[in-house]
């Protein structure tokens, strides 16, 4: 393969990197800043709409390189399908800051913070395939490491998520599970954001990384 042939679909890559690199945080904070509004710096929802836009296209920048490999499109294509669903439910952040009280908001809002969770535990996956592809060991392992962890966290933070939504379906009666049921009704949903800060991070770090081996593979390809 010449360096003509590969010097396309690496470029997708690193459009498709960058684009996740910012678009990941944006769709974070701009959910927290619509679902708390603030009135010195108020947030419009066209905003979030065209930072989840930004994800989607990262993914789809990602489809040009390797198309073939199976593991790697399944990979893919379920996070498309998770950004998707968190895209059509950003409205419902905005919907429940206005009427907090509404339970059909709540549960709303809540099954849209498990499907950010979703899509970034997605995203990790992504990220495990997208290395196994590329000529360095080191980020190999650190992405293995790295994509365990923050898999882990977010199944746990994703738990607390759909305790959340149960808990905003009805009131159960006292029991063995009240005191875990007041636990939720404590929790407001917009505090679960919080616990997903660190898997973040981490995803930020390996995108980066990820980036940075693609340009030097690049940089690297050989001539025709």
């Amino acid at each position: 393969m010449n360096r003509y042939s590969v010097v396309p679909s690496l470029a997708g890559v690193i459009r498709g990197l960058s684009c996740l690199f910012w678009g990941l945080p944006l769709t974070l904070l701009l959910t927290a800043k619509t679902a708390v509004p603030d009135p010195f710096l108020p947030v419009n929802p066209l905003t979030g709409l065209l930072a989840h836009g930004l994800l989607l296209y990262g993914f789809h920048q990602l489809s040009h390189f390797q198309p073939q490999e199976r593991i790697w499109a399944a990979a893919r294509e379920r996070a498309v399908s998770l950004a998707l669903l968190q895209f059509g439910l950003f409205p419902f952040a905005y919907w429940w800051a206005r009427r907090p009280d509404e339970p059909y908001f709540q549960r709303g809002f809540a099954l849209l913070l498990v499907a950010g969770f979703a899509t970034l535990a997605a995203t990790n996956l992504v990220l495990k395939r997208l290395a196994a592809m590329l000529p360095d060991e080191t980020l190999r392992s650190e992405t293995r490491f790295f994509v365990a962890l923050n898999l882990r966290i977010l199944f746990g933070v994703s738990l607390l998520g759909v305790g959340l939504i149960l808990t905003r379906i009805g009131t159960p009666q006292p029991g063995p599970l009240w005191p875990l049921y007041q636990f939720f009704e404590r929790i407001e949903p917009w505090q679960i954001l919080l616990p997903g800060l660190l898997p973040l991070a981490l995803t930020m770090t390996l995108l980066w990384k990820t980036k940075e081996v693609v340009l030097t593979s690049l940089c690297r390809a050989p001539s025709p």
